[in-house]
């Protein structure tokens, strides 16, 4: 897979983003170096509040910049990442996002690493650089198995886990279909208070509509429980159909509280496609980070 995603994606993309890399993947500084007057297009997030207070003029924090990048992949590999309607599932979706963008920051000898969540977290990869490691990520994913289970998944107590694997500030990003029980939001934005992190959420399109498939068993792949209905009822299609708006309304709000940044993965989609919105992402938080001006109440009228 990774050979063949080398040659079919990863030197197109690397070649499309290689000027904005830094934009797109920067280093965390860590040392204070100066500070200086604050000027447009500074990041607004490194005023320093004590001396602008004390001087009456806006100054800015200086740092030592660390180029290296440690990026984590939070990864869900519960029995609901294996759904998929047509020939693609959300587990092999994740698996190509994961192995494109980890191979696009090991390549430029940044350092990846990975925790794996079933039932709980259950394995854990130190991150490291190369191209060995990139395998040795994607092995782990592509060797787990569907697995019988009683509970559903809880996001929250794998989101909360993080805080103990990954020391110091890194790229985060939670690959998972957030098929959840709730209250996972906080913990995503405590995670988000300490590491730039995006919610990257897989779906399939048949879990947002429900075709006229006549009688059908379908089967809970997180707690293993089946119901037999009729899909031909166009009552009940409307039900389905109402209570994913629902769902779905619900989740984007949960994202929007977080404070993070998301980005929606279908099975159907391609994944240069997917790494390219990514990129805009990142540009677009890149822009209002360092553009935005001086906060409101430091603004001239």
């Amino acid at each position: 897979m990774l050979r063949r995603l080398e040659w079919t994606v990863i030197r197109r993309l690397d070649g499309a983003i290689h000027g904005s890399y830094r934009t797109l993947f920067r280093g965390f500084g860590l040392d204070l170096a100066d500070l200086r007057e604050y000027q447009y297009h500074d990041d607004v997030r490194h005023i320093d509040w004590n001396v602008t207070a004390r001087l009456g003029t806006p100054y800015v924090r200086e740092y030592n910049e660390d180029r290296e990048v440690s990026a984590w992949f939070l990864l869900d590999l519960s029995p609901s990442m294996d759904f998929g309607s047509r020939q693609v599932r959300k587990r092999s979706v994740s698996a190509e996002f994961v192995t494109v963008l980890a191979r696009l920051l090991t390549r430029h000898g940044n350092r990846v690493g990975a925790l794996f969540y079933g039932e709980r977290v259950d394995a854990v990869i130190p991150a490291r650089s190369g191209r060995v490691q990139v395998l040795h990520i994607l092995h782990r994913m592509l060797a787990r198995r569907e697995q019988e289970r009683s509970a559903a998944t809880d996001l929250n107590e794998f989101l909360r886990s993080a805080f103990k694997f990954i020391p110091r500030r890194s790229l985060v990003f939670v690959v998972s279909d957030f098929i959840s029980v709730p209250g996972w939001a906080p913990a995503l934005a405590r995670l988000a208070q300490r590491h730039e992190v995006t919610a990257v959420r897989l779906y399939d399109p048949l879990e947002m509509d429900l075709p006229d498939l006549g009688l059908v068993v379908i089967r809970d792949a997180e707690t293993g429980e089946q119901l037999l209905l009729d899909s031909h009822d166009r009552g009940f299609r409307r039900r389905f159909a109402a209570a994913a708006v629902r769902r779905e309304s619900g989740l984007r709000a949960a994202l929007r509280e977080s404070g993070v940044d998301a980005l929606e993965l279908s099975t159907d989609d391609a994944i240069i496609d997917a790494i390219l919105r990514f990129a805009d992402l990142r540009k677009q938080r890149s822009r209002l980070a360092a553009g935005g001006g001086l906060p409101r109440h430091l603004a001239p009228a």
